[in-house]
């Protein structure tokens, strides 16, 4: 991996509007390149999701910042939950609160055998000497543990936390029902789903999703690929369920 340049600046900003900034980290393959949201309230700030940790997010974000903050994994992978080590101020669900707290490689889909960080992966380096073998996920203590029903309340704006586990149990989305924003990590994305990982259940996510079919949406902000509006966001719900649902046989509500 030595044969790389190293990058200038690991983070790329995007402003979508006055309060909301997507971050994400252009040198990491697209594939797997998580949305990193921060939402500007007027009392406090959020950050949904943290990235891959190779990099300073906090120190990159500083200038944004101008009020207390609160980061949140959206869930344990290594892509959303690599960063939450840096930050004060640190919230997961209580399904993957633990594997936060121990730094769990496996649980985070980033041991090497798991084969998910790659050296290919990577254009730039994020810093001399840096390697995909060393490579783990920093342990840090929640400082908040989410449940389904959870309201954070940003003084101007308020997100209800939806725990919608399938990809992973403690996958959680934040909606919004005023703006019916849904910041929807793993959960929904417009790209191929994962729902056959050590830690996905497909019975899990089709209840999920059969969930969310009736959830009012205007927009969602996905941890991957584009956001997008209600009509691909019901067709998207629609594709997998009529992928996963077995013929003939109704899915039991859970």
């Amino acid at each position: 991996m030595h044969s790389k340049a190293v990058c200038q600046s690991w983070f790329s900003t995007q402003k979508i509007s006055d309060n909301l900034y997507l971050i994400s980290e252009p040198h990491y393959y697209w594939w797997n390149r998580a949305n990193l949201w921060l939402i500007k309230g007027r009392d406090r700030d959020l950050l949904i999701d943290t990235g891959l940790g190779v990099a300073s997010l906090r120190q990159y974000i500083a200038s944004l910042i101008d009020k207390p903050l609160l980061a949140i994994a959206s869930h344990i992978h290594f892509d959303h939950a690599g960063g939450m080590h840096e930050f004060d101020e640190r919230a997961i669900h209580a399904a993957e609160a633990e594997a936060l707290q121990k730094g769990d490689d496996y649980e985070a889909l980033c041991t090497p055998a798991q084969g998910w960080v790659l050296e290919e992966h990577f254009d730039l380096l994020p810093y001399p000497g840096f390697t995909v073998e060393t490579y783990t996920l920093n342990a840090a203590e929640p400082t908040q543990i989410l449940q389904e029903g959870d309201v954070l309340d940003l003084g101007d704006r308020a997100f209800e936390v939806l725990h919608l586990p399938g990809h992973s149990p403690g996958c959680i989305a934040l909606y919004e029902p005023k703006s019916q924003d849904l910041f929807s990590g793993d959960v929904i994305y417009d790209g191929e789903l994962l729902d056959e990982l050590h830690c996905s259940d497909i019975p899990t996510y089709i209840a999920t999703y059969e969930r969310l079919e009736k959830l009012p949406i205007e927009t969602v902000y996905p941890g991957h690929y584009t956001f997008f509006g209600k009509e691909r966001y019901q067709q998207i719900i629609a594709e997998y369920l009529a992928a996963r649902r077995k013929p003939g046989c109704p899915s039991e509500k859970l």
